[in-house]
């Protein structure tokens, strides 16, 4: 006798599927048909668990948010500066192990999806709220109009660019390795906050 997954959990594994369809495909390039299939379900029936195309296409997109925050937070233990640290090893480790859903997300977000540019946007101002409080000015984190949030935020789109190039080339062609583009990264953050 075959097992019937609940509606959260038959939501899961949709949702799963999605993102594993991600790593090689910009989110509006996701084919309903085909990740019904993958479920083995019908796409009727994947409509039951999701109202239309774009309700399913947030719920993936919102799932790589969240996924990213999570690989990405250190442990609570740590010293900050450590805290900030092992934060950028595991961003430039996550983006060279899933690159093409790491592009696929910021291109999303580029390219106009409302949906994208959403999650997107939430997920960078909860890694740069992180590295406020890591740097010890946690009551920045809530204005982002000041010009320590500001500066903050475009220095995560520098290391994340810087990342995603490093992380394009074969590995015998980078110049240096991870951990010398972390060291790198939290220099040029400690020298743009000088400025």
């Amino acid at each position: 006798m075959e097992h019937r997954l609940t509606a959260d959990d038959r939501k899961k594994q949709l949702v799963k599927i999605g993102l594993m369809m991600l790593r090689t495909k910009p989110i509006h390039e996701l084919s309903i048909d085909e990740i019904a299939s993958a479920a083995g379900i019908s796409r009727g029936l994947l409509f039951h668990y999701f109202p239309s195309k774009r309700d399913y296409y947030v719920a993936v997109i919102s799932a790589a948010g969240r996924r990213l925050l999570r690989v990405t937070k250190p442990d609570d233990s740590l010293a900050p500066e450590q805290q900030l640290r092992e934060m950028l090893t595991q961003f430039v480790a996550f983006i060279e192990r899933r690159r093409a859903a790491y592009i696929s997300f910021v291109r999303g977000a580029a390219g106009g999806d409302d949906f994208a540019v959403e999650v997107y946007d939430a997920t960078r101002a909860s890694l740069t709220k992180r590295i406020l409080t890591y740097l010890g000015t946690p009551e920045i984190a809530d204005d982002p109009a000041s010009a320590d949030y500001l500066r903050i935020h475009a220095w995560l789109s520098y290391t994340e660019d810087l990342a995603i190039e490093w992380s394009g080339l074969a590995e015998a062609d980078r110049p240096y390795s991870a951990s010398h583009l972390v060291q790198h990264s939290i220099e040029a953050l400690h020298t743009l906050r000088k400025l």
